[in-house]
């Protein structure tokens, strides 16, 4: 799959994959203003073009990453396995996507639902299957 931020600057292939899941996590609806829908990449994402992205450490396991230029969020990185998680948006082939599953659910606004009927999981259950401690 490719892609490219709203500038251009930075662009990223990745391997297929066709689900999307939703983090209605506070601080994924803070960082791109509402639910993030992603695609779990695993660690075979590239970046190129003319800019150099830039990171934020957001947790001891986890990175985000966006473009200095545009802003454009490209990726969440958890560091133990290297695996991207990649906003859905970034693809031009939006349309084969499938939503999947939904996590953090307890953390969900009240001011919006989805009528996709998906697997949906807490954060206390995100963290006990995942052996994380916090997003």
């Amino acid at each position: 799959m490719k892609a490219k931020c709203l500038c251009g600057a930075i662009e990223v292939t990745a391997p297929d994959h066709k689900e999307v899941s939703v983090c209605h996590c506070s601080i994924c609806r803070r960082w791109g203003g509402g639910p993030m829908f992603a695609v779990h990449c695993g660690p075979e994402v590239g970046f190129g073009g003319t800019a150099e992205l830039s990171r934020y450490r957001s947790s001891e396991w986890a990175e985000r990453g966006f473009c200095p230029t545009c802003g454009t969020h490209l990726f969440y990185r958890l560091l133990p396995s290297d695996e991207y998680i990649l906003p859905a948006g970034l693809f031009q082939d939006e349309d084969a996507f499938k939503l999947a599953s939904q996590i953090f659910i307890d953390e969900k606004p009240g001011f919006y639902d989805f009528a996709n009927r998906t697997p949906v999981l807490t954060g206390e259950q995100v963290f006990a299957q995942f052996g994380s401690e916090e997003e």
